[in-house]
C-alpha cells in the first residue's frame, strides 16, 4: 500500500494563534492521535510517500530518522520529485500516478483542499483533515473504510 502523507495540518495542527513544538532534531512534534493512527495502518508493505512541502529540506534518511523519532516506523519512504514549478498538491500527486501508475492499494493523507479536485477513482482515496486539528482517531475509521473499496472500482 502507498501512503501519501502531508505533514501539516495532518501530523501536526496547523494553529495559526500557536508555533509547534520542535523536538531536538530542530522538526515539529507530531500529535500524538495522528502517530496512532497512522502506525496502526503502517504494514510491512506500506510505502510512504511524503508530500509534504518540506519533503525536499531533508534526505529520505533524515526523513527515516525524523519519523522513527516521533513513533512511525515503516520500511520504506520516498517522496515526491521535487518539482521547479509551482504545482498543486493535486498535479502533484497525480503526475506521480502518471510516472508510476496504480498497482497497488494507497490512501492520501492530507489537508490540501485542491484533492477536492482529484478524479472520482483518486478521490475517493483521500482523508482531508481540517489543519488546526489534524489526523485524528475518528479518521481511522474512515481509512479501513476506503482501504476496503477496490482501487479502480
Amino acid at each position: 500500500m502507498y501512503l501519501f502523507l502531508d505533514i501539516d495540518g495532518v501530523m501536526v495542527p496547523a494553529k495559526s494563534w500557536e508555533r509547534p513544538a520542535l523536538l531536538q532534531d530542530g522538526f515539529m512534534k507530531f500529535s500524538d492521535s495522528a502517530v496512532a493512527v497512522l502506525q496502526s495502518v503502517i504494514t510491512q508493505e506500506t510505502v510512504i510517500v511524503l508530500t509534504t512541502s518540506h519533503r525536499n529540506r531533508y534526505s529520505l534518511e533524515e526523513w527515516n530518522f525524523i519519523l522513527e523519532r516521533r513513533g512511525i516506523v515503516a520500511n520504506s519512504i520516498t517522496k515526491l520529485e521535487e518539482s521547479d514549478t509551482r504545482m498543486s498538491r493535486k498535479d502533484e500527486i497525480m503526475q506521480w500516478f502518471e510516472t508510476h501508475g496504480i498497482d497497488s492499494e494507497f490512501i492520501i493523507l492530507d489537508d490540501d483542499k485542491s484533492l477536492n479536485e482529484l478524479p472520482a477513482c483518486f478521490k475517493k482515496r483521500v482523508i482531508l483533515t481540517h489543519a488546526a486539528v489534524g489526523l485524528t482517531a475518528e479518521h481511522l475509521m474512515e481509512i479501513k473504510s476506503k482501504l476496503q473499496v477496490p482501487v479502480l472500482g
